[in-house]
């Protein structure tokens, strides 16, 4: 069972989702279930349904003092043609230019943007490379350097991933 770092976690990806829909949602995230290391929701907002499967780093290292939450989500709007959104959190803002690293297993994937404490592919093929690489894997880090210098390290298990991903692909009506 997913075990959140804290409630505000969920609090947080709640406004997250709809913060980035394209319209305010008339009704707030719905569970779909747990899966082991991850959790999938769903929301239906004015431009049509939302599904998306969320974690939270196993580990987080580096030589901070304070960090706000940790997450990676991979999110499908079906109305906007759009799945496999890959997005991570880093509780921190990036440097400005810094480059965000992921490895999984063999694969090091870096074709990764940053914008204040967000981090996304920078195209469909990366987004597609990284969730494939996802469903094949067992964990997966991701490094970022801070405003302030700070490097981490994040590790996520991929255990219970393509559960969870399967659920958001059929309630989003993806094949």
């Amino acid at each position: 069972m997913l075990k959140l770092k804290s409630l505000s976690f969920l609090a947080f990806l709640s406004v997250f989702v709809f913060q980035t829909a394209s319209a305010a949602a008339p009704k707030g995230p719905q569970l779909i279930g747990e899966y082991r290391d991850w959790v999938a929701y769903y929301a239906d907002d004015s431009q049509g349904r939302v599904c998306y499967i969320a974690s939270t780093p196993k580990r987080d290292e580096g030589k901070y003092t304070k960090r706000g939450d940790i997450y990676v989500v991979v999110t499908h709007r079906p109305a906007e043609q759009s799945f496999d959104v890959v997005n991570f959190v880093a509780g921190y803002n990036y440097k400005p230019g810094a480059k965000v690293q992921v490895k999984i297993g063999t694969q090091t994937i870096n074709d990764i943007f940053t914008e204040g404490d967000k981090a996304w592919a920078v195209n469909e093929r990366a987004d597609k490379e990284l969730v494939d690489a996802m469903k094949k894997g067992q964990r997966m880090i991701v490094r970022g350097v801070s405003s302030r210098g700070t490097e981490t390290k994040d590790t996520y298990s991929l255990s219970g991933f393509m559960s969870a991903y399967r659920a958001i692909n059929a309630k989003c009506g993806r094949k």
